[in-house]
């Protein structure tokens, strides 16, 4: 249905990119911001980009993209390829710029960076894997474009929510403390972030955990088990099996890239 042709990373204040019009209607861009802000042009249409938003880009168009002046920003671009003409996803056959701000904004960059490691690293099968994550990747943007904008009161709700439970991951987060966080009920609180998200109260404590201890395993001198102690497991095997699931690794593989001042 879709594969990945290249995938970069880019970063700064001072990016600026220019491309013509290419004439391989199957190509496309797809850009998720991860930090700041940046800009494109697309037919004289301008989108400001900030984190959590994506553009989707058809070859067919010419553009231009640069940062805003000062302000730094982070970005993931990736260039695939349809691989049929008449693909399942509606959101693959589109003639014009798409910016979507998707609900499921956790997901959808751990699969991208999951994707950035299998093409850059270049482990056993990387190239399937990495178009598994990309098909993955569009399927979310097609279910988050298929409903629509979600409401600024069901997007505050649910910054509140994620914000508790990055404030308390280290803790066992319940659907009645965040139902309090937001002053609704238990269950509406534990529906919506499943709802918006695409990930339960569980996946969101495990996922920040796991944000917490790759920057502790690069960044400090504490072992494993200290780590997986801090984060808020008290079974480092649990500890192991959760880590490898969302980030492929293992903990140890993080430790090779500790720097020697630290």
């Amino acid at each position: 249905m879709i594969t990945l042709v290249d995938i970069r990373q880019d970063n700064g204040v001072d990016w600026y990119e220019k491309a013509r019009a290419n004439s391989d209607n199957d190509d496309l861009l797809f850009i998720l911001v991860t930090f700041g802000k940046c800009v494109y042009w697309v037919n004289d249409c301008k989108f400001i980009l900030g984190k959590g938003e994506t553009l989707l880009l058809p070859s067919h168009l010419d553009y231009y993209g640069k940062s805003i002046p000062t302000l730094f920003h982070t970005k993931y671009v990736i260039h695939c390829r349809k691989t049929c003409t008449n693909s399942t996803l509606p959101i693959l056959n589109t003639d014009k710029p798409l910016l979507i701000k998707p609900g499921c904004y956790d997901m959808l960059h751990e699969r991208i960076k999951s994707m950035y490691y299998q093409w850059t690293e270049h482990p056993s099968y990387y190239t399937m894997m990495a178009d598994c994550l990309l098909t993955e990747a569009m399927i979310y943007m097609n279910q988050e474009w298929d409903k629509g904008a979600i409401s600024c009161d069901r997007e505050r709700h649910v910054e509140h929510m994620k914000q508790y439970i990055q404030n308390h991951y280290r803790e066992k987060v319940t659907k009645e403390e965040l139902g309090d966080a937001i002053r609704k009920t238990p269950n509406y609180a534990a529906t919506l972030l499943r709802e918006v998200t695409r990930q339960t109260i569980s996946e969101h404590v495990h996922t920040q955990r796991i944000k917490t201890a790759i920057y502790m395993l690069t960044e400090s001198r504490l072992t494993i088990r200290e780590i997986s102690e801090y984060v808020g497991y008290s079974d480092v095997s649990y500890f192991h099996r959760i880590f490898k699931r969302l980030t492929g690794c293992s903990p140890s593989e993080f430790l090779d890239e500790r720097s020697s001042i630290v």
